[in-house]
């Protein structure tokens, strides 16, 4: 049976964690990811997502991690966004819910300051998003200009990620007739 490492709630990282953890608050870092894989030794693992994203450096740290592990990697995804969505580009398989979320956009950020700051802002985030589209790209096959719209277009559904090959398809679990039973739906 695969290990099963859990991500839930907002990406951090994992000099922030504890405080999360310190109030019951779910929060994922990428210590979550590293130590579940070495807990796993090789084996596969299912990754359960649940989490509204978080800060994008500590999703490539997670992204990079899951790319480099030997195992084989499931993503189900309850819900994925933004930060979160770089596990499920990272998995060799994904599934999302049949009640799955899943949202892409640009990176964003906070800054002040007069017009220069405001520019090398705006051009760190235009290397954000081409780091993000990297992954997006690797994992479907489409161009850079079809994942930058849909980074434009914020919010994408879990059909819609289906349908273009971001997830595999929906997992519909039977729990009542045969707990152990996972059924994949593939595309629309």
């Amino acid at each position: 049976m695969p290990k099963k490492i859990n991500i839930k709630g907002p990406i951090v990282s994992n000099d922030t964690a504890w405080i999360y953890n310190w109030f019951g608050w779910d929060a994922a870092c990428p210590n979550d990811i590293r130590n579940g894989l070495e807990d796993a030794a090789g084996e596969d693992v299912v990754i359960e997502i649940n989490s509204p994203g978080g800060v994008c450096v500590y999703g490539f740290e997670m992204y990079t991690a899951l790319k480099e592990y030997e195992g084989n990697v499931t993503v189900h995804v309850i819900s994925a966004m933004s930060a979160a969505t770089l596990l499920v580009c990272a998995a060799d398989e994904a599934l999302i819910s049949d009640t799955g979320m899943f949202m892409i956009h640009n990176a964003q950020s906070y800054a002040e300051g007069d017009y220069r700051d405001m520019q090398m802002e705006a051009d760190a985030l235009t290397e954000f998003n081409a780091s993000i589209i990297n992954a997006y790209v690797r994992k479907t096959g489409k161009t850079r200009d079809e994942i930058q719209a849909l980074m434009d277009k914020e919010l994408v559904d879990g059909d819609y990620v289906t349908a273009t090959g971001i997830v595999y398809g929906k997992e519909i679990k039977n729990n009542k007739k045969n707990p152990s039973k996972s059924i994949c739906v593939y595309g629309k």
